[in-house]
């Protein structure tokens, strides 16, 4: 059964000691590349007979050392853990990412964090990890540490999608500009945001094109503005949909929103003050000013035909 573990540094006292096999990172997205470290993980875990961690920390380092400059997270912490779970990973270490962690030297990393209560037998980490204070640990911090405290390390390459190395912040960039079809590829899945659904200006309705209105979360990454297909989901049920992000320049928007129009649902199914989940599968075009209502709509049309195409 697996479990999960919130706490700081001087709470993984309670943790019991069992030899395991242990990978650590932010791990926002839980992407291809972390997937390959974690399944790693798992591989020699089962092995050996030894437990298979994952340590991922909570708020993201950037928003403790440079309060503000934090990235736009790809999940919030619940999904990412729930990623990391169904990697069939026994344990979720979310380490709470704190000034005194921030302290920490890479020495009393390894022994705070990764000799004393996890007892690692074996770590696996990216050749680009680093920790520690003003992050001075790096892979061969790592080695030393191993040979101290007897473990092994692994060092495992980072994975290139098309020639560039899979990362959290280049899935970030990718959805920002556009490029949806890398940065699915690279998560091995549809990019995925959800919020609650709120009254908006009621236009789509009087136009013939209904939209439910979503309020993103503070801190998530939205898709950068365009229209895309996809799917929207409420309460177990799921529905194709069109999404449209962005300032709706036809009618002078000043505030960016998620507009979703949902295929061949009920007109009567009632969304406000619900949780939809939207992902965003295919990239359709660029956010566009129209002259006029008319070929707004006629666009519109256009965007719900292709994307039922896309969809199949």
């Amino acid at each position: 059964m697996s479990e999960v573990f919130h706490g700081g540094v001087r709470d993984l006292g309670q943790l019991t000691p069992v030899d395991s096999v242990v990978t650590i990172g932010n791990f926002d997205g839980v992407h291809k590349g972390h997937q390959v470290l974690l399944r790693r993980a798992v591989d020699a875990a089962r092995g050996r007979g030894a437990r298979a961690v994952a340590i991922t920390f909570d708020p993201h380092p950037a928003a403790v050392l440079r309060p503000g400059s934090e990235p736009l997270a790809l999940q919030p912490l619940e999904e990412r853990v729930a990623a990391l779970l169904e990697l069939e990973v026994d344990l979720v270490v979310v380490l709470a990412f704190t000034p005194e962690l921030s302290q920490l030297t890479p020495e009393a990393f390894v022994t705070e964090v990764l000799a004393r209560p996890l007892a690692t037998r074996r770590l696996i980490v990216g050749t680009n990890f680093r920790f520690g204070h003003r992050a001075a640990g790096d892979v061969v911090s790592l080695v030393e540490g191993g040979e101290e405290h007897d473990f092994e390390v692994e060092a495992v390459t980072l994975l290139e999608l098309e020639g560039r190395p899979i990362s959290s912040s280049a899935v970030r960039e990718a959805l920002t500009n556009g490029r949806l079809s890398w940065a699915n590829r690279a998560l091995g899945r549809p990019y995925c945001l959800h919020g609650e659904v709120v009254e908006g200006e009621g236009r789509g309705r009087t136009i013939g094109v209904p939209t439910a209105n979503v309020a993103v979360p503070p801190g998530r990454l939205v898709p950068g503005n365009g229209v895309y297909a996809g799917t929207a989901g409420v309460g177990g049920r799921r529905w194709p949909a069109v999404t449209n992000v962005g300032l709706r320049p036809t009618f002078d928007g000043r505030s960016r929103t998620v507009e979703v129009h949902l295929l061949d649902a009920d007109r009567n199914v009632d969304l406000y003050g619900r949780d939809l989940e939207v992902g965003f599968e295919h990239r359709l075009r660029d956010e566009q000013r129209f002259d006029g209502v008319d070929a707004l709509v006629a666009q519109i049309q256009a965007d719900i035909a292709r994307a039922r195409v896309l969809l199949g």
